[in-house]
């Protein structure tokens, strides 16, 4: 069932406010913590902001590719091979967290100004099937407020962890 116009400008305003409260969640990490995992196959807040820079840059692909491409097939990725890959700690912050906040406000500004008929563009994703421009929509606005709880997640463990 498709989104309402009410509903769409909701996850709008939600995905425009990722950046900021991914910054936040970050800000709140104290520095000895920011490589810490709280478990060996879970990221530390470092590689979470370093994934949502390369999420963010496939989202911002995926949506123009709905949106502009007739029968466009949108590719998955293995973002835990790209963690290792890439090898996240080693990649600067700063510059990570540039990225999601230069890709979110484009992307802003485009989907302010989609017409109607665009939320109903569809494509086909590798992963999951049948893809839409508001699929992609509920998908990205809460990926940053995900990871932005799994980051204040991670503080309370590590908090915990040097309290024992």
């Amino acid at each position: 069932m498709p989104l309402s116009r009410t509903e769409r400008e909701a996850l709008i305003a939600q995905y425009a406010a990722g950046p900021a409260r991914l910054k936040a969640a970050l800000a709140k990490v104290p520095k000895d913590a920011r490589e810490w995992r709280p478990a060996p196959r879970e990221w530390s807040a470092h590689e979470v902001v370093c994934h949502c820079a390369d999420s963010e840059t496939n989202g911002y692909a995926r949506i123009r590719y709905l949106l502009a491409e007739t029968d466009p097939v949108i590719q998955g990725y293995d973002q835990e091979e790209w963690a290792r890959r890439f090898d996240y700690h080693g990649q600067p912050l700063e510059p990570a967290l540039a990225v999601v906040e230069a890709v979110r406000a484009n992307t802003v500004a485009l989907l302010r100004r989609l017409p109607e008929a665009a939320w109903v563009r569809e494509g086909r994703h590798t992963e999951s099937g049948r893809y839409t421009a508001e699929d992609w929509l509920a998908i990205y606005a809460d990926h940053l407020e995900g990871h932005a709880r799994q980051i204040e997640t991670n503080v309370e463990l590590w908090q915990a962890a040097q309290r024992r």
